[in-house]
């Protein structure tokens, strides 16, 4: 969460203020959030386990008071309002295509998911990505073989932070204005039921969980503060008998499938040899 507030601050203030472009604020302020994340990584990134949540949850709530004190360059908790939408892109002979309607501004954040993705999938099967993976499922075992951890670690935690800090500055011109509950640890919270809802070592599970939690939060939204009650609950079943959520439940239920249908049609084949 902070560092999504800090990607969305950086657009906010270099287009408000500063006169950018939006094209160039968005990578200036994903460059700014791993900066940033670079250095808060390297006292963080030698802690463990809870040691490191907890960390990394003061590092928010410090991005958070320091949104809302810093009156005069954040805007303090009334925060910032008129933020420019993305500038037009000019293309010879065909005009250019702004993003002043909902319909454009959707097609605008869906390119960047698919970059994302694109990215992302570019990443996890790669050399780098298979070092990644070999740390998540054996840390130990991955040092005794050579790979450095924290090294690789501090690789993950600053491309992370370099994501996130892209969807805040999208999401901050989008909205016209911003506030310190763009940086909340409460979002924090909500990103990782997300991860953990759709399912995590998956590419698919985020976007299954960011689509998902949304919708149950406006069907459920009757039950006022008792449908967090519901989450509750719904997390802790999540964690015990769905422990990659719901697209590892779907990935299972697929191959369960598809191990029966080869099981019958080679029992077919061999009934009809017979």
């Amino acid at each position: 969460g902070g560092f999504f507030g800090i990607g969305a601050y950086g657009v906010a203030l270099m287009t408000l203020r500063g006169g950018l472009s939006f094209w160039i604020a968005l990578p200036l302020a994903g460059l700014i959030s791993a900066v940033i994340g670079f250095l808060i990584g390297l006292p963080a990134l030698r802690t463990k386990g809870s040691y490191f949540a907890i960390s990394s949850l003061c590092f928010g709530v410090i991005i958070y008071i320091v949104a809302g004190a810093w009156i005069n360059f954040t805007g303090g908790y009334t925060g910032l309002v008129g933020i420019p939408t993305p500038s037009p892109i000019p293309f010879p002979f065909l005009g250019e295509i702004s993003f002043r309607t909902q319909t454009s501004q959707y097609y605008l954040v869906l390119a960047f998911l698919l970059l994302t993705l694109w990215a992302m999938h570019r990443v996890v099967y790669s050399l780098q990505g298979y070092n990644f993976m070999a740390i998540r499922n054996n840390e130990t075992l991955a040092e005794a073989v050579g790979i450095n951890s924290f090294r690789n670690k501090m690789i993950a935690f600053v491309v992370s932070n370099f994501f996130v800090a892209i969807a805040g500055g999208l999401w901050a011109p989008l909205m016209g204005s911003i506030s310190p509950s763009a940086t909340h640890f409460v979002l924090t919270f909500n990103f990782i039921i997300m991860l953990l809802l759709g399912g995590i070592a998956t590419l698919a599970g985020p976007i299954i969980g960011a689509f998902t939690i949304p919708f149950l939060m406006d069907s459920l939204h009757p039950l006022g503060h008792f449908r967090l009650v519901f989450f509750g609950a719904l997390l802790i079943v999540v964690m015990i008998y769905f422990q990659r959520g719901l697209m590892g439940w779907l990935t299972n239920a697929w191959h369960r499938g598809k191990n029966y249908y080869e099981q019958r049609k080679g029992g077919k084949q061999n009934a009809a040899k017979g």
